[in-house]
């Protein structure tokens, strides 16, 4: 279901609304304005922490392209959504994020204000956070994404990539590469020292450790390693990551 209201569009102001924050002092209460005041930041919100492609996809490509938007000028990415602070935190530390700071909006009162709420029962979420990405310049907005209003969990336009190339479109990006491995594979190790070689930062996935053989032979169609994907592109092992990287 697409957002309850009118979403907040560029050149508006943020409304005010209260984050409840906890700190070594214990919990406040932080209007929004005050929060990104002075400062150039992007914030991206999700309908939940740890569900699939928000985990998958959405918070880690933007933990991953953290110098990235620095070079772009952004001072601080912020991921928020209508969950409690705890749960937030639960996810940042199973995540491993260290760049994204993580806003917990447990009554909804900022997506609310902005436009953003959408309703899930039908899920057994309740009213959540519509996925959208915005640009905000000293709380103000600069640019705005916000998935298209079809059904399901549209994820198309939010995406760090996406709102990266739309604010500085000459920073140069990586495509997300996964290489799947298996403990002492004389060719997964030179795959990993290709990539290393163009300085291209890889999730790896080992074998016996991360997932099963089935699971590799499911998404590949194949059983050797490595298997290397860029850009949700299968490339395949190692020889054929080797032309692909001379090629480009």
């Amino acid at each position: 279901m697409e957002p309850e209201h009118n979403p907040i569009r560029e050149g508006q102001t943020i409304p005010s609304a209260r984050f409840h924050v906890q700190s070594d002092d214990g919990w406040s209460s932080v209007d929004a304005r005050d929060f990104f005041r002075g400062r150039r930041v992007v914030v991206f919100a999700l309908p939940g922490a740890f569900t699939p492609t928000c985990s998958s996809s959405h918070l880690p490509r933007y933990e991953e392209l953290a110098d990235r938007f620095a070079e772009a000028g952004i001072d601080e990415i912020y991921c928020l959504s209508v969950n409690d602070p705890f749960v937030m935190e639960a996810w940042g530390r199973e995540q491993g994020t260290a760049r994204v700071r993580l806003i917990a909006d447990g009554n909804a009162e900022f997506t609310r204000a902005v436009g953003m709420a959408t309703d899930k029962e039908e899920l057994g979420f309740g009213v959540r956070s519509w996925r959208y990405a915005m640009v905000l310049d000293d709380g103000g907005v600069e640019a705005i994404f916000i998935e298209p209003h079809v059904p399901g969990d549209p994820f198309e336009v939010s995406d760090a990539d996406n709102v990266l190339r739309a604010i500085a479109p000459n920073v140069r990006v990586t495509p997300p590469v996964t290489l799947f491995t298996r403990p002492g594979c004389p060719h997964c190790r030179r795959a990993r020292q290709l990539l290393e070689d163009r300085g291209m930062p890889y999730d790896e996935i080992v074998l016996g450790r991360d997932a099963k053989t089935t699971s590799l032979l499911a998404i590949t169609g194949a059983t050797s390693v490595p298997q290397v994907f860029i850009g949700g592109r299968h490339v395949g092992g190692a020889d054929e990551l080797q032309a692909e990287l001379a090629a480009a």
